[in-house]
């Protein structure tokens, strides 16, 4: 089976490409140095070449409550103009299955816990988040549209908060556990005694290591095909403050934790509904501990050449 991952030197895109090629499937990689996803007939020029039997859209302008809020306008614009040319692309080139990965950020802020797929668009969205959110679920729509209309056996993914090794680590741009493994991390090795914190640490979280999205992702390719998209979790959630804790304990971090009140907490709670997931055949398999654990492996042994 040929395949294309777009977005193959990030988070999940490489856990993916990694997983196909273990599988001994004819797999390759698309990103930016490859072609600039943004540019529609490149674009279409590199699909139409390939000719790939499925293509994975792991491609994305990603990032924290900090980078969301900071930059609506790029991760709405570039979201959507990657995705868009990446389908139409596929459209263009008859490609069999295509796979559309969003974000549990899609649900309506206050939405009812754990979150079913039903849930979408039944309320408003986190405001700090909300232009990247639109970009996902136009996503969504464009892939039932697609499948509406021409019949395509094309799915939409919607996977929980991810990590892993190759994640964003920046304090800056980066997701909640990248960003504090990075902060408890370089606590420790200069000796810094406070380490200080966004909000109030009670916010809940659900974490999902990029591993799984991988094996859920190729699972779902061979065992379904629906208009309605899937959720992908753990299927467990809990306090930033406690994720906190497991960081700065794994880290050897005995300093002070400071919560900056002042700074916004985001959704108060995000776990989703894996059920339709389950019932196909698929779970999880990395614990929230194991995964910190050989994320942060990886994060101090390659610090020097990740962005901090």
């Amino acid at each position: 089976m040929s395949i294309v991952v777009a977005g193959h030197t990030g988070l999940v895109g490489s856990a993916i490409y990694d997983l196909l090629k273990s599988k001994g499937e004819d797999v390759l990689g698309l990103n930016s140095q490859v072609v600039d996803l943004l540019d529609l007939p490149k674009t279409t020029e590199f699909i139409m070449d390939v000719k790939p039997q499925v293509v994975i859209d792991a491609a994305a302008l990603v990032g924290g409550i900090k980078a969301n809020n900071a930059f609506p306008v790029e991760f709405l614009s570039n979201n959507l103009q990657i995705q868009l040319n990446l389908m139409d692309a596929s459209h263009a080139a008859k490609v069999e299955r295509f796979v559309f990965l969003g974000s549990s950020c899609i649900y309506p802020r206050d939405c009812p816990q754990p979150i079913k797929e039903e849930y979408l668009m039944t309320g408003p969205l986190e405001k700090t988040n909300s232009a990247y959110a639109i970009a996902k679920i136009a996503g969504i729509e464009l892939v039932k549209s697609y499948r509406k209309q021409f019949q395509h056996r094309w799915i939409s993914l919607m996977p929980t908060n991810m990590y892993g090794p190759r994640d964003n680590f920046s304090v800056e741009s980066g997701h909640v556990l990248p960003s504090l493994i990075n902060k408890f991390v370089t606590a420790v090795e200069s000796g810094t005694r406070k380490v200080s914190l966004w909000g109030t640490g009670s916010p809940r979280r659900e974490f999902l290591h990029s591993r799984d999205l991988a094996e859920a992702t190729v699972f779902l390719i061979d065992n379904y095909d629906g208009d309605l998209h899937v959720n992908v979790g753990s299927g467990e959630d809990l306090r930033i403050s406690e994720l906190a804790s497991l960081i700065a304990k794994e880290a050897d971090f005995d300093g002070e934790v400071e919560w900056d009140t002042s700074k916004p907490d985001g959704t108060p709670r995000k776990l989703l509904d894996i059920s339709r997931i389950r019932e196909l055949g698929w779970e999880p398999k990395v614990t929230l501990q194991e995964g910190i654990k050989e994320t942060m492996r990886w994060f101090k042994e390659n610090k020097s050449k990740v962005r901090s």
